[in-house]
């Protein structure tokens, strides 16, 4: 069996908006300076209280302990009123697939198990993916744990697995991993940044990623 193992934020889900409006808000109810956009979105991939940490490492645990928690809720309130969206050819290029007899997919993602269940129930991706590995259970990216974790749960060997993400940690993650990665050019870090971390190849579109992931695990 082969795996393709997806990263979610900038990669599948199109959560930018959700992430600055959540960290917007986080800060400016703890009365502190609201990061820019681009230090935002370059800790996007991180789990959560590592990403605050690295966007307020001059804040004491306390405080980067309820910047955590105030972006939870932001997120979690935001999320229930508008869902984030998939990326156009997303969904369609994981039912392609994981119709495929000798494909499985998972997801390996920053992201919380309940914003994950929910992403998925929004979105009619029940089924798809066979393993889940999330921020609740494993070490931040850019440690290899969500990978190997992965491939333990789905019985894959890394050399039959790619990791597919939009950041510099998926990159770093999955060759640490030791399985094959490729990267996305619509998400949230630079196309150089992902050239420097190791990424050898990053397509422009779901159908151009469909036939790398192919190429890569034949």
């Amino acid at each position: 069996m082969k795996l393709a193992l997806f990263d979610v934020d900038g990669t599948l889900s199109d959560s930018q908006a959700h992430i600055l409006a959540a960290m917007t808000q986080a800060f400016a109810g703890e009365a502190l300076p609201v990061p820019a956009k681009e230090k935002v979105l370059a800790i996007v991939g991180l789990s959560l209280p590592v990403a605050i940490a690295q966007l307020a490492p001059e804040h004491d645990a306390r405080t980067q302990a309820a910047l955590v928690e105030a972006y939870k809720q932001s997120y979690f309130t935001g999320r229930a009123a508008s869902p984030a969206p998939l990326y156009p050819g997303a969904r369609e290029c994981c039912l392609r697939l994981a119709a495929r007899e000798e494909m499985l997919l998972g997801m390996a993602t920053g992201k919380s198990r309940r914003g994950v269940e929910a992403l998925i129930a929004h979105h009619g991706l029940e089924g798809l993916f066979v393993t889940r590995q999330v921020a609740d259970d494993n070490p931040s990216k850019p440690h290899p744990g969500m990978v190997l974790s992965a491939l333990s749960e789905a019985g894959v060997e890394p050399r039959d697995a790619v990791m597919i993400g939009d950041t510099t940690y998926d990159i770093e993650m999955g060759r640490a991993a030791g399985v094959a990665v490729l990267g996305v050019s619509w998400g949230y870090h630079p196309v150089a940044d992902l050239r420097a971390a190791g990424a050898p190849r990053i397509v422009d579109s779901f159908e151009e990623l469909e036939m790398a992931v192919l190429e890569i695990l034949a």
